[in-house]
């Protein structure tokens, strides 16, 4: 991490919600995504960022909102750079939280977003005030009065969507590219390797990839084994442990991609958020 740019999180030991709040110059990060929803309120700058096909500009008081697989990027198109603060919500958890303020679920369905970026100054205050309970560490009670004041605003933000099985906007050799990258993302997949089980040459199905994902396979296959490592450290595994397991050619190789992707270590993530020592 340089200098200018800066990353302060850790994780509430109750809801497993990470916090966040981080300042960047430049570059921020590199395409990726996330298992969980994102909530965040730029604070400070011009926080510039590609998602969803559109390129996004969130200034001071403006909400984004991210949904799990969402891929996106960050950087500054200003000199003095952004400021950002940020809620993980585990799907899970948010799901369960909102029955008692949210209509049931339909079946097959999945909570969706509306919009990727949102003026709301009361959404942008929950999210500021659940922010300050969890990363500093208030009384239960704070905690859990700020997370409702959250989820009660957030619910005007969301909706159900159908979880599809398979998504009609996507092509049919992106979707089983992606399935054969989640099926084998272990393993060292070569594109001819990929292109075979998709039943297209490589040109043809990278293109399909790139047209439906937004980056190529195998940027996909890195920001999927990485996704997974970034679980895998919250839980307090060892780096070194998950760089073999996932099939990086050494630690730091996976501490490469890691700090492109998310902008700190992966063991100070998970000193962050697992509170283990290093070994």
């Amino acid at each position: 991490m340089t200098t200018h740019n800066w990353i302060d999180l850790t994780q509430d030991a109750d809801t497993g919600i990470e916090t966040l709040r981080a300042h960047f110059k430049g570059h921020a990060y590199d395409p990726h995504w996330h298992d969980s929803y994102l909530v965040g309120v730029t604070e400070q700058g011009v926080q510039q960022f590609n998602c969803r096909r559109a390129k996004h500009q969130s200034t001071p008081g403006k909400v984004f909102l991210l949904e799990p697989g969402d891929i996106h990027d960050g950087e500054a198109p200003t000199e003095d750079g952004f400021t950002y603060r940020m809620l993980y919500l585990d799907p899970q958890w948010l799901e369960r939280e909102l029955s008692a303020l949210f209509e049931d679920a339909p079946l097959n369905s999945q909570l969706s977003f509306a919009t990727t970026l949102a003026s709301d100054t009361r959404l942008a205050h929950a999210i500021s005030l659940a922010f300050e309970a969890l990363h500093g560490a208030e009384l239960r009670i704070v905690r859990q009065s700020a997370l409702d004041g959250l989820l009660e605003r957030l619910t005007t933000h969301l909706h159900w969507r159908t979880r599809y099985a398979e998504d009609p906007r996507m092509p049919r050799v992106a979707q089983k590219a992606r399935e054969y990258l989640h099926a084998n993302a272990r393993y060292d997949i070569g594109l001819d390797q990929l292109a075979a089980a998709t039943g297209v040459d490589r040109f043809r199905l990278t293109r399909a990839f790139k047209a439906a994902y937004g980056i190529a396979p195998h940027a996909y296959l890195v920001q999927l084994r990485l996704a997974t490592a970034r679980r895998l450290l919250a839980r307090g595994e060892l780096p070194a442990t998950i760089a073999m397991e996932l099939g990086f050619s050494d630690q730091s190789h996976l501490g490469r991609w890691f700090v492109r992707a998310y902008g700190l270590t992966p063991a100070l993530y998970r000193k962050r958020c697992s509170n283990l020592p290093d070994r």
